[in-house]
């Protein structure tokens, strides 16, 4: 092939557009050489052609250039000027200074404000040490916010930097809305995929104390969870400690494969499973809920772990006995496993822990007084009681429905009835896969709308003895959703006041916004699922030991949070201590964490008459309605 004859002028244009391409460092670099070459040619000129104005002062070369300098600068310099060879040479360099040393200017001005852009749009290197990392952006992060603010009260100038999808501008302005007060942490925003390698390495991982994974809002959220799992823990320049990274996984399927790759550097938190089973366990018992969260959020009582000498070889039970102002619900032994509920006579043994439910760690302290006082003559045995059917009713359908349902039967006498009221495709397919699953329920469906005031009258709802409500979430926008509900809520509270039966409801919202809403409909229990799941991530991102503790009080094996008739333990009409209510508890092997008394069971501002680890010596009388909190095997 004969070779083409490019052109001169072709060849300067593509090594202009070259330099062009290169940005504004080289362009204000070029310009500015070409300034200077302009000013010294004409510092030159003047020197060497002896041009000067009429005063006839001569000039050398420094000042001659420095004259030159100052008309590229300000044209309105050379107004002044006299001798025509100086004013023909200064009006050269005057030219000049417009096109060159202008839009060197101007390239400066655009290169500032560039950067300034960039750096609005946060993708700037965060230089912290010992920060919690958020990776993602969805509604959980601000409760998760919150929650973080509260636990670093104590703390020393910490920080939260934030790695999400959307613009930084819009993240912080997002963030000073609906949380205006960040006390002292500093929340620094960055834009970028959490999946990328290199948007990752801006938040600097490898400094940080801990990593909370979010899902992202879409069809399939475990896949960004998983890839973001590998772009941390796969990274060439990863550090060598391991990460403490707690992520939030929806599919069963999708946790042991999160849990494959993440070589115990991962703590899960199985989102679906985690509402199924409180939704489950609060249907059940009133006021559960409030019990979790209160266990689950930092402002409060919160599980801790400490180690104290003086309990070397005492039993369990002297644990329980032994703090005033802490409850003790299980031991964490040397080797790292935790026990919640152990035979009240386990003694502890050297380096042994105590797991306790507490205001802060610096509370956990054990009590230097002689026994405590109890009263034996109040303590009752309770009566046996047998196991009876029951039925429960769920309105609406979501994809946590099936586990409620199985985790519903862990806990059923053989012969419950179950009944789904709801609408849309596959409900009926999906209930049909589900029943030879299950062992003491028998599965009946009808389809509806659940906002329907006639489909809800004709379900004799006086029959149920729970009735649970879900947010139709997979289906519609989240306040749609809520708005259902809470439409529902308000026809079975309307269906309760003209028949004169109480339901016991328990009614899962979306966002917290609402259920300040729903509360005019007293609901016995409301179950915010996003709230819930970022009080999770946000405690074991503080604390990845709370895991175990969890798992097993939340797990229908092993020991669970009850809510049970407080006339199984003491008198009622009589004023008793907190310690009286453990010593009952302790002779069935139970644990007391605290009570709830049913004059204030639909008052919020008493938090539905919930009161978790009260002061021991602090006397109660109870009434016959009121309940024990108690942690036991069944």
């Amino acid at each position: 092939m004969a070779e083409r004859n490019i052109s001169f002028k072709t060849k300067v244009r593509y090594r202009f557009d070259n330099i062009m391409a290169r940005g504004p460092i080289a362009l204000i670099g070029w310009l500015g050489l070409l300034s200077l070459i302009l000013v010294c040619a004409a510092g030159i000129l003047l020197t060497i052609s002896g041009f000067t104005q009429d005063d006839g002062e001569t000039m050398g070369f420094i000042e001659a250039t420095w004259k030159s300098l100052m008309r590229t600068l300000d044209p309105g310099t050379m107004g002044g000027d006299t001798g025509w060879g100086f004013r023909i040479t200064m009006l050269g360099v005057t030219l000049g200074g417009i096109f060159i040393v202008s839009t060197l200017i101007g390239v400066l001005a655009s290169g500032i404000s560039n950067k300034l852009d960039e750096l609005r749009k946060g993708h700037s290197f965060v230089v912290e040490k010992g920060h919690t990392l958020i990776l993602g952006w969805s509604e959980k992060i601000f409760p998760i916010i919150t929650e973080l603010l509260i636990a670093n009260d104590n703390q020393k100038n910490p920080v939260i930097v934030i790695l999400g999808h959307k613009d930084k501008v819009e993240m912080e302005d997002e963030l000073k809305a609906k949380i205006p007060d960040t006390k002292n942490t500093r929340v620094i925003c960055r834009s970028g995929s959490t999946i990328d390698l290199n948007d990752i390495e801006i938040v600097n991982p490898h400094e940080s104390r801990s990593i909370i994974i979010l899902a992202q809002e879409g069809h399939d959220p475990d896949i960004s969870v998983i890839k973001t799992i590998l772009a941390l823990t796969n990274n060439p320049g990863r550090r060598e400690e391991p990460y403490h990274i707690v992520a939030e996984i929806s599919d069963h399927k999708n946790k042991e494969v999160a849990e494959m790759i993440a070589s115990g550097e991962v703590t899960l938190v199985h989102t679906e499973e985690l509402i199924s089973r409180v939704i489950a366990q609060s249907c059940r018992q009133s006021g559960l809920s409030v019990v979790y969260t209160e266990l689950l959020d930092f402002d409060g009582d919160e599980i801790y772990f400490q180690e104290e000498p003086g309990l070397n070889g005492k039993t369990f039970k002297d644990a329980v006995m032994g703090y005033e102002d802490s409850a003790v619900i299980g031991i964490r032994s040397t080797g790292g496993k935790t026990t919640i509920n152990p035979p009240m006579d386990t003694a502890f043994g050297s380096g042994d822990m105590v797991v306790a439910i507490s205001k802060d760690d610096d509370t956990i302290r054990l009590s230097s007084g002689g026994a405590p006082n109890v009263n034996t003559d109040a303590i009752t045995t309770g009566s046996p009681k047998t196991a009876d059917t029951e039925k429960t009713l769920i309105l609406g359908w979501n994809c946590k429905a099936c586990n409620i349902a199985m985790e519903l039967d862990n806990y059923l006498a053989p012969g419950s009835k179950l009944t789904v009221v709801a609408e849309g495709e596959g409900v009926e397919e999906q209930l049909n896969e589900l029943k030879p699953k299950l062992k003491n329920q028998d599965i009946e469906f009808k389809a509806g709308n659940i906002s329907d005031r006639e489909l809800l009258d004709s379900l004799e709802l006086q029959v149920y003895n729970h009735i649970i409500l879900l947010s139709y979430s997979d289906t519609m926008a989240e306040q749609d959703a809520d708005s259902k509900s809470l439409i529902t809520l308000l026809h079975l509270r309307n269906i309760e006041e003209k028949t004169g039966n109480d339901f016991t409801i328990v009614s899962e919202m979306m966002d917290i916004r609402n259920k300040e809403l729903a509360e005019v409909t007293e609901a016995d229990d409301f179950i915010i699922s996003n709230k819930l799941i970022s009080l999770m991530l946000s405690q074991l991102s503080e604390n990845k030991e709370l895991k175990a503790v969890f798992d097993d009080l939340f797990d229908a094996d092993g020991s669970e949070i009850y809510v049970k008739p407080v006339t199984d333990y003491v008198k009622t009409g009589v004023p008793v201590n907190f310690y009286t209510l453990c010593e009952s508890a302790s002779r069935k092997g139970e644990i007391a964490i605290g009570y709830r008394l049913n004059e204030f069971s639909h008052n919020v501002n008493k938090a539905y008459g919930v009161m978790v680890n009260p002061k021991k010596s602090d006397m109660v009388t109870f009434t016959d309605n009121d309940k024990l909190i108690v942690i036991a095997e069944d």
